[in-house]
């Protein structure tokens, strides 16, 4: 009787019917990228995905950012229609390009327009990292040129997010003038008279990170975004030695003076309010 009294008694676990796991609807939840917590995806998506508990910023697609800052109803596309061909003939190019028009829904790696952020109208470049890893081949040079070319000749404001692996390996040299061709456009609306503002999301390297990404008159980031031209193993290799932590990082950028600010997305459009009010034409002073 004692024996059966203090005797250990099995535990069996249970396990859930097939039919339940099929109740929980796919895509519900959301794992952190950064901390590892999971959340579910309504409550991301309306942080602005940013992670409430370690506040790790989640990339935005191209009409996240968009809806973000714009207000509603006020955002014109611009050059919609300009899609990349294959000079090279880079094998199997044109496939890969209509995978990712079908994945992002857009035609190139970077969406042009003009709006109002809080009634005050501004042109607008906001690069999408699902479209070949937002990689600038000639369409993205192209749409970037001639969205500063409208802004000058509407005397508008050029706000630019950033988020890049480089130029696009396809399109070889014709990739890499593209460089040239947007850092040239910056020099003639700066020279009218143009205000810039450049935010560099993660990631934002190769030729994109060392032309048009970084000669903006505001330079600022977003929190823990990399940022920087070769990539840090070839940076050590080259040099011989051990890079910190946090090296190319946005917060590493902005303690040895490459950035202006690290504004956090919950703080961006006021930021951006703030700045585009600052540069508003005052009229004659007295």
């Amino acid at each position: 009787m004692l024996k059966d009294f203090f005797s250990k008694k099995k535990k069996y676990a249970s396990v859930p019917r097939k039919e339940a796991k099929q109740d929980i609807p796919e895509g519900l939840m959301q794992k952190c990228l950064g901390c590892q917590k999971i959340f579910y995806r309504k409550e991301m998506k309306k942080n602005l995905h940013v992670c409430p508990h370690c506040e790790h910023h989640h990339p935005l697609n191209a009409g996240e950012r968009i809806d973000s800052l714009f207000d509603e109803g006020s955002f014109q596309e611009w050059d919609q229609q300009l899609v990349s061909a294959n000079p090279l003939h880079f094998p199997d190019y044109e496939e890969k390009l209509e995978k990712d028009r079908e994945k992002s829904g857009l035609n190139e790696a970077v969406v042009t327009g003009k709006g109002e952020i809080n009634g005050f109208e501004t042109a607008f470049a906001v690069m999408d990292s699902r479209f070949r890893m937002g990689s600038m081949g000639s369409v993205v040079g192209e749409k970037i040129a001639r969205a500063i070319e409208r802004a000058k000749e509407s005397s508008l404001p050029f706000i630019v997010f950033t988020a890049s692996g480089g130029a696009r390996m396809q399109e070889g040299i014709l990739s890499l003038m593209q460089m040239s061709k947007t850092s040239v456009a910056i020099q003639r609306f700066r020279e009218s008279g143009g205000l810039m503002i450049s935010v560099m999301t993660h990631p934002t390297t190769g030729g994109v990170s060392a032309s048009f990404a970084s000669v903006g008159d505001y330079n600022f980031a977003e929190p823990g975004a990399l940022i920087g031209f070769a990539g840090r193993r070839i940076i050590e290799q080259t040099i011989r030695e051990d890079l910190p932590d946090d090296f190319q990082t946005a917060e590493f950028l902005l303690q040895h003076g490459q950035l202006d600010k690290v504004i956090p997305r919950s703080e961006m459009k006021h930021v951006l309010t703030t700045i585009l009010d600052i540069h508003q034409p005052r009229g004659d002073r007295p």
